[in-house]
């Protein structure tokens, strides 16, 4: 499984690029001769092929603020280049579906063809009840594997999260063990201060007292002479 930053981002942009040859195929066939309906049929496919399109390309928008900054560059020029494509698709669509519906003596009503069924049903009359069924189990399938993937997402973040606790937790514990440490060192060196100052304190003392012990031998030796030579 690839967790690179921009996976998905690659895997929109790859379903993006699927539906718009799959667009460019429609719309050229409906460019072609025939019959009318037929013609009006493959652009009502193509029409929610857009839909699809636009969807992908929502979904690389939202996934291009959690690319890291250092490589997000090129990606918003890939994003500005799908957007200008599915732009380019989409006024692709509104020629051809003005030139076939001239051809076919349709008139246009709110945006669309004046279909010749009286019924909502946007695929109009070619679609059987089958056809809908499958296109609605077409999208309630696209709709779990988004759902999967973004559950799937959802529980990396979380297990991502968990280990940096984990190791939040390690390192503040570290943390913790070299404070002790370091107090323990600092009151090891207090005591060895303490006894250094004792050490030289007392050599001190020493020094003078052996300095008083020399200072009486030199008088008595002095005494000694004087009362000698006297």
């Amino acid at each position: 499984m690839d967790n690179s930053p921009t996976s998905l981002f690659d895997s929109y942009e790859n379903e993006f690029t699927q539906f718009i040859d799959t667009i460019n195929d429609k719309l050229e066939e409906a460019s072609k001769d025939g019959d009318a309906e037929a013609r009006l049929s493959t652009l009502r496919r193509t029409a929610m092929d857009l839909d699809e399109a636009d969807e992908m390309l929502s979904q690389m928008q939202i996934e291009l603020p959690s690319i890291p900054q250092s490589l997000r560059a090129p990606y918003q020029q890939r994003l500005g280049a799908a957007k200008s494509t599915l732009a380019g698709a989409k006024r692709r669509y509104k020629e051809t579906e003005a030139r076939v519906s001239l051809l076919g003596s349709r008139s246009r009503s709110g945006g669309g063809f004046a279909r010749t069924s009286t019924s909502d049903d946007p695929y109009g009359d070619v679609s059987s009840d089958r056809a809908r069924l499958l296109a609605g189990t077409a999208k309630l399938d696209e709709g779990t594997r988004r759902l999967e993937e973004s559950q799937r997402i959802a529980m990396e973040t979380e297990q991502t999260g968990a280990d940096i606790l984990l190791s939040l937790r390690g390192q503040r514990e570290q943390i913790e063990h070299a404070r002790d440490t370091l107090g323990t060192a600092e009151r090891h060196i207090d005591r060895a201060s303490g006894t250094l100052k004792g050490m030289i304190r007392r050599m001190y003392q020493q020094r003078f007292i052996t300095a008083g012990i020399i200072g009486v031998l030199l008088l008595l030796i002095a005494l000694i002479l004087y009362s000698k030579l006297s």
